[in-house]
């Protein structure tokens, strides 16, 4: 059984690895910024060989700090709730989201350029719910009630809208997030069942009952 103590350490230390990647994408916006270059080259051009370097770097860039800011929240806490609720599908599910979203958009979405961490967002967002209604445990249910809660809304971002937004991201992402949610429900093992005072008690009868009587010469 994890401890209370063990188990706030791996909040904080979730916590503190998605805060690191966000940090790092706001130092690359800076730089950006403060040098006056752009990073648009670095990004994908579906279907232009040139460009399947993208693939990498592309959700690392952004077209604004308005953009960035956008994807900053939902970032840190469903990168957060990934790791903390799901440490070992995790392992799989960044890096598949990562470079499966990078992928598909590279070879369907339309020919503009395409950059920005949504992809990993709508990924993690769509895993942690479909996940957390597929095995339904005492952890998963409140997790996947307060992502829908607050991302909910999300869901309408896998259709076309503005012209200058690329749903496609969006909609790999979520696609990949439902099919690793389905194959990876049961990779993770489930918390440990949640015994009240009462029931410890009990148990504590019934074992004093089975004790054999000391032996009697």
């Amino acid at each position: 059984m994890v401890s209370p103590g063990e188990d706030t350490r791996h909040l904080k230390q979730s916590f503190l690895i998605t805060a690191s990647f966000t940090a790092l994408l706001w130092l690359i916006k800076t730089a950006e910024s403060l040098l006056g270059v752009s990073l648009i080259g670095y990004t994908i051009f579906p279907g232009e060989p040139g460009t399947l370097a993208g693939i990498l770097w592309a959700p690392l860039i952004h077209g604004s700090f308005t953009h960035l800011f956008a994807n900053t929240a939902p970032l840190l806490i469903l990168g957060t709730v990934l790791l903390y609720g799901y440490p070992r599908s995790s392992r799989y599910v960044i890096p598949i989201v990562y470079f499966g979203t990078g992928l598909g958009v590279w070879l369907f979405a339309r020919p503009a350029f395409h950059l920005g961490a949504s992809g990993l967002t709508f990924g993690f967002m769509f895993f942690v719910f479909t996940v957390g209604v597929l095995r339904w445990d005492r952890r998963a249910i409140p997790i996947s009630m307060i992502v829908f809660f607050l991302y909910g809304g999300m869901i309408w971002g896998v259709f076309p809208g503005k012209p200058d937004i690329s749903y496609e991201s969006h909609l790999f992402g979520a696609i990949i997030g439902v099919t690793l949610a389905v194959l990876l429900r049961h990779h993770d093992p489930l918390p440990p069942e949640k015994k009240y005072s009462w029931e410890l008690e009990e148990e504590s009868l019934d074992d004093a009952d089975q004790e054999p009587p000391d032996n009697q010469w």
